[in-house]
């Protein structure tokens, strides 16, 4: 897969058949609009193309709403697009100036004009242009002028994934990770560098991994404690993590994730590390001092294991 990030550099592309989209999280809903792009490219003789930007346009429209945050860094989304089969990614800076752009211009300059578009895969809810002016039916009106094939993707094929970003940013942001994996088709990622924390975790027999340099704008679960997969330069392991503040430990100060990963034990500041969310164990909880706490943490384990398909 090949990623553009010039629109006016955008040229050698054989037939473009395109969509366009933000595609945070590249959900099965995205996969099923990729599915049909990538089929609509080979049967033309074309190469499929997604069409989006950078950053998302709700952090440029709304810039003092910053809850919004998102289920994939730029790295994680072209990693699910490359696996989706996609032939190239163009991304393009969102802007104001870019917002206020008519419909019909939006067409004639940008897909006809920029990007020489032969057919377009898109939604029938899909909306573009200056104030969502435009929607199917003029695309598809447009389509004619200018030789553009348009094809729909109808409301049964996409409505009944009952999947959307939103849906999973909320499930996550209440700790329903299981149901975000559902959604997802994939276990929610978290990334990261191990940094050096207080290391209370080694004094209770459980020393965790402290994860830093997590993107700021990637959307973290819930507080409480979860059954992860975690992906290491040495490859695959089990482990529990912990979001919040510590509570028993005073709490208040900052929001740590933290992991204990049950197979290794050697030192990891400094390394890139990945967690994949499977399940939540329970929410954060307060506890009467650090021996109820180190209990717990051992109810923790057995929980994890047994969810993670391990033996006790």
């Amino acid at each position: 897969m090949r990623i553009h990030t010039d629109l006016a550099a955008f040229t050698g592309v054989q037939r473009p058949v395109l969509t366009t989209g933000t595609f945070d999280g590249v959900h099965r809903g995205h996969r099923t609009i990729l599915a049909r792009l990538t089929e609509l490219a080979r049967k033309e003789g074309g190469e499929s193309v997604l069409f989006t930007f950078h950053p998302h346009p709700r952090m440029v429209l709304f810039p003092g709403d910053d809850d919004l945050k998102l289920l994939n860094t730029q790295e994680e989304k072209f990693e699910r697009l490359a696996a989706a089969g996609l032939d190239h990614v163009l991304v393009v800076p969102f802007s104001r100036s870019f917002s206020r752009m008519h419909a019909v211009d939006y067409v004639r300059e940008v897909l006809v004009g920029a990007l020489g578009v032969h057919a377009l895969v898109i939604g029938y809810d899909h909306r573009f242009g200056r104030n969502r002016e435009g929607d199917l039916p003029l695309l598809k009106q447009l389509g004619e002028v200018h030789d553009i094939r348009v094809e729909e993707i109808p409301a049964h094929e996409v409505d009944h994934m009952k999947v959307s970003s939103t849906k999973i940013r909320q499930a996550l942001l209440l700790g329903e990770v299981g149901q975000a994996r559902e959604l997802l088709g994939y276990a929610y990622p978290l990334a990261g560098v191990v940094v050096k924390g207080d290391q209370v975790g080694r004094t209770l027999g459980y020393p965790t991994a402290n994860i830093g340099a997590v993107d700021a704008d990637k959307l973290v679960p819930a507080d409480g404690v979860y059954a992860v997969e975690v992906h290491l330069s040495d490859g695959r392991h089990s482990g529990m993590l912990y979001i919040g503040e510590r509570p028993t430990l005073g709490g208040g100060l900052h929001r740590t994730v933290e992991v204990n990963i049950f197979s290794v034990e050697r030192d990891l500041y400094g390394e890139r590390i990945t967690v994949q969310f499977l399940e939540r164990i329970r929410g954060d909880m307060r506890f009467a001092g650090l021996d109820a706490l180190k209990e717990q943490l051992h109810k923790d384990k057995l929980n994890a294991l047994e969810m993670l398909g391990h033996n006790a």
